[in-house]
């Protein structure tokens, strides 16, 4: 269990208890480091479920995180970067809290519909014309 609360912004702090950590071993470089130490870190956070998140950033949040939520709507962040597991338990806090302050930015502004100028409108009337009268030259003499 992570003890100590993860604060987002001003107005979302994650409480402890509803971070669950949990220590595994990590692949890659580290010598005999690496097949003894449990280093790398998952953290589990019940986003559907967490009093901490608005109902806004929860639904963006499941969205941003993709294939790292289970079925339960448990989110895991795996962090082995770094050697220690202390550095590993950092990475996976904050990339946590990077993913929250995404979910919580707010929603782009609507688009203003906008009409086209007077010139550009003649500008595309004259080479719409243009292209007819050459289309025009192309086709058979119309004779006898």
């Amino acid at each position: 269990m992570a003890s100590d609360a993860l604060y987002i912004n001003d107005g979302i702090t994650i409480a402890g208890w509803e971070l669950t950590e949990q220590f595994v071993l990590a692949g890659g470089p580290g010598g005999q480091n690496v097949n003894k130490v449990s280093t790398a870190v998952q953290l589990f956070f019940n986003i559907p479920n967490s009093p901490s998140l608005p109902d806004r950033v929860k639904t963006n949040a499941i969205k941003l995180a993709g294939r790292r939520m289970s079925k339960e709507g448990a989110l895991m962040i795996e962090a082995s970067r770094f050697r220690s597991q202390d550095r590993n338990r950092e990475d996976a806090r904050e990339r946590l809290k990077d993913l929250i302050l995404e979910a919580a930015k707010p929603p782009p502004p609507p688009r203003k519909k906008t009409k086209p100028t007077k010139g550009s409108i003649e500008r595309r009337l004259k080479e719409k014309s243009g292209r007819a009268e050459v289309k025009k030259m192309r086709s058979r003499p119309g004779g006898e």
